[in-house]
């Protein structure tokens, strides 16, 4: 983004970037441990459910590929220390099942982490409402494919 559109911004950019620093995290943190959980599933139909946990890390990195290229279009710089990660996320790691074949803790496990992305991608539109339409339309798309995770987990209870 060019500096003149930054400084028209409606938000803190420094604000702006440290929250979405945070989601960028949280990506990365998902995006292990779903596909953890997808490498690890077992017991009968583990093929169907690591079709969908693939297809949810997909995404996740995917929205963390996105995040980053907006954090520097802001002028700043996505966590580069993996070590930092965790620490700099809005949540911490999120311990996937013990039981690969526990398909329902793991359903559960999922819309729980889907519930919090959901939380922290509304927080990010409220805040850009009206003030910042790159980044509102950016968090509302993630926002939608957050909810779109949490709905395909609900439908397999």
């Amino acid at each position: 983004m060019g500096e003149k559109f930054r400084k028209s911004c409606g938000v803190d950019v420094k604000e702006l970037v440290a929250e979405l620093n945070k989601a960028y995290c949280d990506e990365w943190l998902a995006y292990y441990a779903y596909t953890y959980m997808a490498q690890a599933v077992s017991g009968p139909g583990a093929e169907d459910m690591q079709e969908y946990l693939e297809k949810i890390a997909k995404d996740e990195l995917e929205h963390q590929d996105e995040l980053a290229d907006m954090i520097i279009k802001l002028g700043g710089t996505p966590t580069v220390n993996f070590a930092d990660i965790e620490k700099n996320a809005n949540f911490p790691y999120p311990m996937p099942p013990s039981k690969t074949d526990d398909y329902a803790r793991i359903i559960d496990f999922v819309i729980a982490a889907e519930a919090g992305a959901i939380e922290v991608y509304r927080r990010l539109a409220k805040m850009t409402f009206g003030k910042e339409d790159v980044v509102y339309q950016l968090v509302t798309h993630i926002l939608g494919e957050e909810v779109d995770h949490e709905e395909t987990m609900e439908n397999l209870r």
